[in-house]
């Protein structure tokens, strides 16, 4: 019994394969942190809105998070190769029109052309390694190495993103894109082999029209309510819309034999806790990095370049702890990692709170606020990722990476909707105790859904034929 049409990769095959990987997640998270150090740029080259680059950012995670979980089961169905390669291909695509948009319309709109790409990326990503890793505790370790690639492209996206916005442009930042996909998509074709699941779900497609309407609309009111006004009637609208898809999404796919997204799935504590984790810890990553491209070269005049090293603090973090976590969770499980995480990440917006009221902060205390929020950020991935996959059917997996990479898209949305409004308005101080909120969020996660007593839930979540869904690792 097997999900793959090739045998199981050996030690150097394994490290081949995710390396391939970590290049392709490169890909899609290192236009993020390029992106937004050249938010002011685009914004005075292209006379746009702060509500414009807000939409610059969360129509590419709306999309994201829309299409993730139908990509994921799509490679179960079609091939994991076959769709990776794809992705690869529509992102490159997207990253060059994008160099080429002439107003901040055309860019929201090749942005959407860049997440369709993306979303056939990380997941199935995700796919592979679980193949190539089907060890629960080296898999543990290569999702570690997988997640420290998030903290690379925080490390090097703020420095590179300055240097080519003042060197040769903000179209700039697009055209890295290019020779990373490429080389990604040459390796994927001549390394991966094909794999998909024996018994892969059917499409459903009401669901997927659900989910974008829900996602949709929602961000549409979070982003448009602080300018037109909640009471107004197109934001009034975009709630009850995103109501009455969630009130149809819900009931519609638990009557589905083969669901989207599986209600029953959020019955375990863990599995439950783990996606809501997700949406918390990227609504922070988003907020936060929204928040300081306002702060640092709106408020302090810095330059790209000097913006981007100031976050040095926090992306070398990111970059050095995902191993760690990868290695805690493989050896005693998701909890501390979490707990750190929270910790970690509410430090930071509380400190950065208190320092940015004054006019001239202290560069000490920002660089403290910066690498704990670098802490924070860099134990979360590893926990999040393996407790949502555990105890999946590998035919499955596919799936189990989508849900979890839909839920960072959803909180890295609504960090911009929400956090990004605040920054943008001048409430700076709501925007960092906000983001102290989402930590003490996850800190009070990782108390209640990991351990013992939630894994009681976990065992109960388990399918028609008595196979297990979902285990606490």
């Amino acid at each position: 019994m097997g999900s793959t049409l090739a045998p199981e990769p050996g030690r150097g095959r394994q490290l081949l394969v995710l390396a391939i990987c970590c290049l392709s997640v490169l890909l899609v998270s290192l236009d993020t942190t390029i992106l937004n150090v050249a938010l002011p740029a685009i914004g005075q080259d292209l006379n746009s809105s702060a509500t414009g680059l807000q939409w610059t950012l969360d129509a590419y995670t709306i999309v994201l998070a829309a299409l993730l979980t139908s990509a994921g089961s799509t490679a179960d169905r079609l091939g994991r190769k076959r769709v990776f390669r794809i992705g690869l291909v529509l992102f490159t695509v997207g990253s060059t029109l994008c160099s080429l948009a002439p107003t901040t319309g055309w860019l929201v709109a090749f942005r959407t052309v860049q997440a369709a790409g993306g979303s056939m990326l990380t997941p199935v990503a995700m796919a592979i390694l679980t193949h190539a890793f089907p060890h629960p505790r080296e898999r543990a370790r290569a999702i570690g190495a997988w997640g420290a690639v998030v903290g690379l492209s925080m490390a090097a996206g703020p420095v590179l993103g300055g240097l080519l916005v003042q060197s040769a442009g903000w179209r700039s930042v697009f055209w890295v894109n290019v020779p990373i996909g490429l080389a990604a998509l040459l390796l994927t074709t001549l390394h991966i082999s094909e794999s998909r699941a024996p018994h892969p779900r059917r499409p459903d497609p009401v669901g997927q029209i659900l989910v974008i309407v829900l996602l949709g609309t929602l961000t549409y009111a979070l982003i448009e309510g602080p300018g037109a006004g909640w009471t107004s009637p197109p934001v009034m609208a975009g709630l009850i819309a995103a109501a009455g898809a969630l009130a149809w999404l819900v009931p519609y796919e638990s009557r589905r034999d083969e669901p989207l997204i599986n209600p029953r799935l959020f019955r375990s504590g863990p599995f439950s806790g783990a996606t809501a984790t997700a949406v918390f810890a990227f609504a922070a990553l988003s907020g936060f990095l929204f928040a300081n491209t306002v702060h640092l070269q709106g408020d302090l005049g810095l330059s790209p370049l000097d913006a981007g090293l100031r976050l040095l603090p926090m992306a070398a973090l990111s970059l050095l702890c995902p191993p760690l976590s990868g290695r805690i969770v493989g050896s005693r499980g998701p909890r501390v990692p979490l707990l750190i995480a929270g910790a970690g990440m509410a430090s930071s917006g509380a400190l950065a709170a208190l320092v940015t009221r004054s006019a001239h902060p202290s560069p000490l205390l920002l660089s403290l606020s910066y690498a704990l929020f670098g802490l924070g950020f860099g134990f979360v991935n590893a926990p999040v990722t393996t407790t949502a996959v555990a105890g999946l059917p590998s035919a499955q997996a596919g799936v189990a990476a989508s849900i979890a990479a839909t839920s960072r898209q959803v909180g890295a949305a609504l960090g911009v909707a929400v956090i990004g409004a605040a920054a943008a308005s001048g409430a700076r101080s709501a925007a960092w105790w906000a983001i102290t909120g989402c930590g003490l969020a996850v800190l009070a996660l990782a108390a209640l859904t990991s351990g013992s007593r939630p894994a009681g839930t976990a065992r109960r979540a388990a399918d028609g034929t008595g196979t297990l869904l979902i285990r606490q690792t």
